[in-house]
Order: C-alpha cells, then sequence, then structure tokens
C-alpha cells in the first residue's frame, strides 16, 4: 500500500478580489510546488458536506474523513470539551464559545476580543468565572476552560434529568441547519437570546437548557466585567473579554466507529485547534505532537515538514490540518491570505515534496471549506482538491486554483468520498 499524505488547508477556498485583481487569493499566491503537484496529478473541486452548506470545520472534517455527518455528528462543543480532558456525559450541554467584547445594551462590539487576547489573560478570566459563577435557576453546575486565544468551552451538567442540544446560538454569526451548525454570510452584531429550537419549545429539556445557559452568558458578564485583567486590557486601550458567545450546542459524544476498522489503513494526525484534536481522538487516530505555532512561517512550516516525513514511517497515512489561511480571511484580509498560502508552498511543501518518494506516496491538497474574504465568514462554495504522486495519470490542469479544477478529471465530489477514494488508489497495484 502506498503512503497517503492528506493534506488540509484550512479555508482555502474563497471568491475573486479587488484587492488581488480580481483573483481568489489561491489564484494570486506563487505556489510553484502547489501547482506542480497538480500538473502532476488529478484535480477537481468537493463540497466538504453538501451543495448548500456554509459547513463549520467540525461537520467538515468529519464528513471528509470519510464519515456521515447527518448520521455522527452531536454538535461542536462535545468534540471540543472531550479534546480538552473536560468530561461530557450524555445529557450534559457542551458548547465551543468565544471571549467577545459587548458594548452598549446587547450590541457586540468584536466577536474576537480584537483577535488579542492572550492565553495567559483568558485563563485568569476563566479562573474567575469559575469561581464566581454558580447557577442557580436550576440545580447545575457549569464547567468553563479557555482553549486557544479567545477560545474555548462550557459544560453545564445538571444535577437532575438531561439537557437538550435543541437550542440557539448566543452567538449571532452562527446558526443552527438540523442539527449542524452553519456560519451566516450576513449577521448583525447583536447578542442573542438562546431559545429551544423550532418545535422544541415545549421539551422540558431544551427550555432548561436555555434557561441555564442564558443564566450563565449574564452572570459570566458581570464576572468578567469587572474583572483585574479588563480593567487592565481597557486601560491599555484594548477590548475588555467582557462577554461568552455560546454555540454548537452537543448533550452527548458521537460513537465514531475507528479509522482503523472502518478502513483497515492505520492514520497518525498533525492538528491544531481543540475541534481537530477531539475528532482524532474519537476516531482513533495518533496525534503526533507538535508545539503550537509560533506565528513565524519560517520556523514552524519546516519542523511540521519535517515531523511528516519522519512520522510517515509508522502510518499508512497522515492527515495534516493546517490553520494558516482560514484566520486572514475572517478579517477580510485578501493580500495576508494569500501571503500565508504562499508561506505554506515556500516553506511547508518545499520542504516536504522533494524528500518524498512519490513513486510509493499518494499526495491529497484540499480545504475544510472555503472562508471568502469579502464575506468573512464560511461559504457553502465548493474547495478545490488536488491528488498527486504514484501513478496517477495526470489531467490537464497547470495551476491549483478553485477555477482550475473546475476542469479537472475528479469533477465534483462530495466529502464523504475523498477518503476511500485515496484508500483505493493507494491500494491499487
Amino acid at each position: 500500500m502506498k503512503k497517503i499524505v492528506y493534506i488540509v488547508l484550512d479555508g482555502l477556498g474563497d471568491l475573486p478580489h479587488p484587492d488581488l485583481g480580481n483573483k481568489t487569493p489561491l489564484e494570486a499566491a506563487e505556489s510553484p510546488y502547489l501547482d506542480k503537484l497538480s500538473r502532476a496529478g488529478q484535480n477537481g473541486l468537493m463540497y466538504t458536506v453538501g451543495k448548500d452548506i456554509a459547513p463549520e470545520s467540525d461537520i467538515a472534517v468529519i464528513s471528509i474523513l470519510g464519515y456521515d455527518a447527518e448520521r455522527y455528528y452531536t454538535g461542536r462543543g462535545p468534540l471540543e470539551s472531550y479534546a480538552e480532558g473536560v468530561e461530557v456525559k450524555d445529557g450534559d450541554l457542551a458548547y465551543r464559545v468565544n471571549f467577545a467584547t459587548l458594548g452598549e445594551g446587547k450590541n457586540i462590539i468584536d466577536r474576537r476580543v480584537g483577535r488579542n487576547l492572550t492565553t495567559e489573560e483568558a485563563t485568569e478570566l476563566s479562573k474567575e468565572v469559575n469561581a464566581k459563577v454558580k447557577l442557580t435557576s436550576l440545580r447545575a453546575d457549569v464547567k468553563f476552560k479557555n482553549t486557544i486565544g479567545h477560545r474555548g468551552i462550557v459544560v453545564i451538567h445538571p444535577l437532575e434529568g438531561r439537557l437538550s442540544a435543541e437550542v440557539t446560538n448566543t452567538d449571532p454569526a452562527y446558526d443552527k441547519k438540523g442539527h449542524f451548525g452553519v456560519a451566516k454570510e450576513v449577521f448583525e452584531k447583536v447578542l442573542q437570546t438562546c431559545r429551544p429550537v423550532q418545535g422544541k419549545e415545549n421539551s422540558p429539556e431544551a427550555v432548561n437548557a436555555a434557561k441555564l445557559t442564558n443564566e450563565f452568558v449574564e452572570k459570566s458578564h458581570l464576572v468578567l466585567e469587572e474583572s483585574p485583567i479588563n480593567k487592565k486590557r481597557e486601560s491599555q486601550g484594548k477590548l475588555k473579554a467582557n462577554l461568552i458567545l455560546t454555540r454548537d450546542a452537543g448533550d452527548r459524544l458521537p460513537k465514531l466507529p475507528q479509522m482503523k476498522e472502518r478502513f483497515g489503513a492505520s492514520f497518525g494526525c498533525f492538528v491544531e485547534m481543540p475541534v481537530e484534536r477531539g475528532i482524532a481522538l474519537l476516531t482513533g487516530m495518533q496525534i503526533i505532537e507538535l508545539p503550537l505555532p509560533s506565528g513565524d512561517p519560517q520556523k514552524d512550516y519546516p519542523l511540521r515538514a519535517e515531523k511528516v516525513l519522519s512520522a510517515l514511517e509508522k502510518f499508512d497515512g497522515l492527515y495534516i490540518h493546517i490553520k494558516g489561511p482560514d484566520e486572514p480571511a475572517h478579517d477580510g484580509k485578501a493580500r495576508e491570505k494569500k501571503d500565508s498560502i504562499e508561506a505554506i508552498d515556500k516553506y511547508f511543501f518545499a520542504n516536504l515534496i522533494p524528500h518524498l518518494d512519490m513513486s510509493n506516496s499518494l499526495v491529497c491538497v484540499t480545504a475544510d471549506h472555503s472562508t471568502p474574504c469579502t464575506l468573512k465568514a464560511h461559504s457553502a462554495d465548493p474547495v478545490p482538491v488536488l491528488i498527486s504522486g504514484a501513478e496517477i495519470r495526470p489531467d490537464e490542469v497547470k495551476t491549483f486554483s478553485e477555477n482550475t479544477c473546475r476542469e479537472g478529471s475528479l469533477k465534483v465530489l462530495q466529502g464523504p468520498e475523498l477518503l476511500p477514494l485515496l484508500l483505493k488508489l493507494a491500494k491499487k497495484k
């Protein structure tokens, strides 16, 4: 069996942008190694979850790892909580959350506290919230934990009965489509009240879940508003982290079949964010530990390329998730997204591809979703995908981009189809 190197560039897909001469960041980027892989391989587009779904990373990653998200997904909150070592029992309520900045009334100034909340600050704020917030509207315990930067998780444990995840988000940027969390392309920056979803208004489990969520959001805001950390940030001219926005509730862990049993192949993985770590642990992939990104691509990406080359000997395949392009896209910074793609090509692929035995390797490069800079949010647009190496017969595509991949021989794939295709190609004699 040939080695599989499965590389996912977070939020890679985009739309034409005026700052780049109406090219996408991928089209505008100088990416000779990606283009070389594209020329030598087969190309196409992929809807990671579904044609009309602007997916969050969790359902997208579950899908492109070959699982039916409609069947297995139980919410992002449980995935990230599990990754952080916080227990989620059936009937608990787990959320993915953001620290945010609340202004007058319910107006949100910034959903991510200007992206400059340090882990040290967030840790101290978490300690205050856990020490001072007690839920009293119903008998329940609550655990809040920060993860990376402005991100965190909340788990509410009822002391009697169960809670239901059939409730709405307080974060205005995300909605629910069935039990999937989906990004809104347009939204008003106003704190939302948590409510039972339509059709569950008379469900005691959903009513209680909404009541406890709103109580937590209100009480944690009062604590954060008076925190010495936020007083100091305000004196420094920084935004206060005085609000916790909840989204993507789950009331149980997903029961995902193990990758080895499902596909007959062993996978290691490189992940940077809690949600990917949670999925990796639940699917039985072995996490290859890495230092957190330093923000210096000349330091981070060669190290990751080196780790890929050394780890590949131990596994049938590696799943490599690189956050890079997504963050500047969420901030609407097309040039920075282009620069991020160029840095990945120059420092990751340049240190990886020349040292791979391409005759015995299958390299796939794609994305978990599109994050157009013009929207500053995930969209339902398909993502580009290439498969190169081994005895892959190249198609006519010469460069790797959203538009060129439309003409590729892979046509249009659905997310759960990709990994089985890679395994079939890798096992082909």
